[in-house]
């Protein structure tokens, strides 16, 4: 029955418009409806917004004439957006699902011949489409930690652009990434205020990307796999960390910048995001267990004590107070 191309549905919303705005909710509420339209074997294209998806179908390759049903999905139902569908679609028959109606009036809803609102003055409110949303896949949550500064480097820096390659790459990857910030502020509510406060963050993910010394200790600590990049050409103190920590998982600036940048990119990136969420779980964890090991405790406690330069600070202070008095 639905085999016709006359007969196919556009589905489209707030995520199609060029100026518009896509929501995980709002797509995650698509998702829905297509579930529904998929059970029910009713053939539908998706419009989407060419500054979110550019390989996707956009309005300017949609031909109104090839479709017999609209379906507008979420959001609130307004403007001169919403309206010009109802001009473009005249011919078709206008549904909206769950959306928010916030003035019956209005030509953006008065346009549709059916309205299933989320929630509308004179109604009780419905369940938002977002929350009956088929299942998602697991993706790792990435903590991101950058540095711009460190001019002490001078002509060494290459700060910029290893941030710009790190952050260009994770774009492509699947994963939920999330800006961290070492610094601690008790006065700005965006950044953390105590160590405590930052491990309980750093704890909770799946790996660290990071070009900062205390981001690769800090996740570390926490028991964290990090994917580390030093951005000081010929290596400085994040390499030396690295090797202090016996931890592999470290990039030069040399591989991330000028021509060998993108098979980095493609190629030693990849191999090394691949061994941390594997391999690097366990050793990630063994390192923090050393280095939250007492040195004090049962020899039973997990892993055994890292030396610092702490260790050699008293007998340092003793040798130094002794020599001043012999002066």
């Amino acid at each position: 029955m639905y085999e016709r191309e006359r007969d196919r549905i556009l589905v489209t919303g707030w995520f199609s418009f060029l100026h518009g705005e896509a929501t995980a909710g709002d797509v995650l509420a698509l998702a829905r409806v297509e579930r529904v339209l998929r059970d029910a074997g009713l053939a539908y294209d998706v419009v989407w917004s060419p500054g979110f998806r550019a390989d996707g179908t956009h309005f300017a390759d949609v031909d109104p004439a090839a479709y017999s049903r609209l379906v507008f999905v979420c959001g609130p139902v307004h403007g001169t957006q919403v309206e010009e569908l109802h001009r473009r679609f005249a011919h078709c028959v206008r549904i909206a699902v769950g959306v928010s109606v916030v003035d019956p009036d209005s030509p953006a809803v008065t346009g549709f011949h059916r309205v299933l609102a989320r929630d509308a003055a004179g109604s009780g409110p419905g369940l938002d489409l977002a929350a009956r949303a088929p299942a998602l896949p697991p993706v790792p949550v990435v903590g991101v930690v950058l540095t711009h500064g460190q001019h002490e480097y001078g002509g060494r820096r290459r700060h910029e652009e290893v941030a710009a390659a790190l952050t260009g790459w994770l774009a492509g990857r699947d994963c939920a990434r999330l800006e961290l910030e070492t610094r601690l502020d008790a006065h700005d509510w965006r950044l953390c205020g105590t160590p405590a406060q930052l491990e309980a963050v750093l704890s909770r993910l799946d790996l660290v990307v990071t070009d900062r010394l205390h981001g690769l200790v800090l996740a570390l600590r926490a028991g964290v796999p990090v994917l580390a990049a030093d951005p000081v050409e010929g290596g400085a103190k994040v390499t030396a960390q690295a090797r202090a920590c016996g931890w592999p998982a470290l990039v030069p600036a040399e591989r991330l910048t000028g021509a060998a940048a993108g098979a980095a990119e493609e190629g030693l990136l990849g191999r090394w995001w691949d061994w941390c969420l594997t391999d690097g779980r366990a050793e990630a964890a063994r390192i923090g267990a050393g280095f939250r090991a007492d040195p004090d405790a049962v020899p039973d406690a997990a892993g055994e004590s890292v030396p610092d330069a702490a260790d050699g600070l008293v007998a340092a202070l003793r040798a130094a107070s002794e020599a001043g008095a012999g002066r």
